[in-house]
């Protein structure tokens, strides 16, 4: 016997981890002043996209002398330019403890052919020893382990007085985690996660070592045109003024710019950062009470509190074959769509089996909160069926 159906539902029961739920309250109405049919090189489309540019410096609090432009490519674009544009000029430590960091690693590794790389790794669930990053070399990593749910917690680690540059993937981290922003060099990210945005648009923030490394440094590949950052030896400042590189989607910066209007309203990072926190907050509750489950990130001060990774630790899973288990976490996903109380929230395809709840501040603790008890109806569903 299974037991009895929670009655109460999650009101929005949005908790993938990318894209990820819009914010409370969000209508396709919000939508009806975007400029569609006008060029985004018109004055008034420059005019948005370096709108949404000045409001996001302002709400993550990036220091005035950072450059910070709109790239092609979500997150994944952005990265990928600063690694092409600025590796190779010093020894990298590539750190990595998920599928994400590890595809940076194969992309130095493979495609970029450094010589000069080392590979500083981590089980899911674990950080690598950050001790043995050198502040000498480069460095790129994740802030937050986005399929692991394991981010660092804090930047002590990163050299006050280091050569090298920080470059941080950080698309599931900004407006929900502090960042120290004077030990990174290059942080980029994407629209689509914490502030729920629309996807393809990436962002790129670039420290004034970073901008001095572009203009000193002509990297011995040929750069596509969509990772070009320089003109003539020097930064294309206009990338970071209001232009884009290719054609920008109008209707994907108006709802960038309501979800930043949104933020300023809720009362900017703090309310964001304290949201998720809540969240992040609601499942630990959860867990600390609920035997079958816990967090894949081993130490609790390295738990997310965007991309919630848990495992399912029940003695009569673990016993299952690894296909079984996989198989039993995708059942357990799959009624949660099915009854409409929890969409996307298996584990990513390359994690290890269990569930990744999205906590990023646009999502509400209530409906947290309403999910848990689905969350152990079906579970005990699932074993109820050997």
């Amino acid at each position: 016997m299974t037991s009895p159906q929670p009655t109460q539902r999650p009101q929005r029961p949005y908790f993938s981890s990318g894209p990820c739920a819009k914010r409370p309250g969000w209508h396709l109405e919000t939508l009806n002043q975007a400029l569609i049919g006008r060029s985004h090189r018109s004055g008034a489309g420059k005019a948005r996209l370096q709108e949404v540019i000045e409001r996001t410096k302002a709400i993550l609090g990036i220091p005035a002398d950072y450059l910070c432009g709109i790239v092609p490519a979500s997150d994944t674009g952005a990265v990928e330019m600063a690694m092409w544009s600025l590796l190779g000029a010093r020894g990298v430590d590539m750190v990595a403890w998920e599928s994400f960091g590890m595809g940076w690693v194969s992309d130095v590794q493979k495609q970029l052919k450094l010589g000069d790389c080392r590979v500083i790794t981590a089980d899911y669930g674990h950080l690598p020893d950050l001790s043995q990053v050198q502040g000498d070399r480069d460095i790129v990593f994740t802030w937050n382990g986005t399929t692991s749910g394991v981010k660092v917690p804090n930047g002590d680690w990163i050299a006050e007085d280091r050569q090298g540059l920080t470059l941080v993937d950080a698309t599931s981290a900004v407006f929900a985690m502090d960042l120290p922003w004077p030990k990174l060099d290059v942080v980029t990210w994407s629209w689509q996660k914490v502030m729920g945005g629309e996807a393809a648009h990436g962002m790129l923030a670039l420290s004034p070592r970073a901008v001095q490394r572009l203009e000193s440094y002509t990297p011995p590949w040929p750069l596509p045109k969509i990772f070009q950052l320089t003109k003539k030896g020097k930064v294309d400042g206009s990338i970071f003024q209001g232009s884009t590189i290719n054609t920008p989607s109008m209707l994907c910066v108006e709802d960038a710019l309501d979800g930043l209007k949104w933020a300023e309203s809720m009362g900017g990072l703090s309310a964001l950062m304290a949201r998720s926190q809540a969240n992040l907050t609601a499942i630990t509750s959860w867990v600390e009470q609920t035997p079958w489950v816990d967090f894949l990130a081993a130490e609790p001060a390295t738990r997310s509190n965007t991309s919630i990774c848990l495992k399912i630790v029940d003695p009569w899973y673990t016993a299952l074959s690894p296909e079984d288990q996989a198989k039993r976490a995708k059942q357990l996903a799959s009624l949660l769509d099915k009854e409409g109380v929890a969409y996307d929230i298996a584990s990513y395809r390359d994690a290890p089996p269990g569930l990744r709840i999205w906590g990023g501040a646009t999502v509400d603790t209530a409906d947290i909160e309403a999910l848990t008890p689905w969350l152990d109806w079906a579970y005990d569903h699932i074993k109820s069926l050997e």
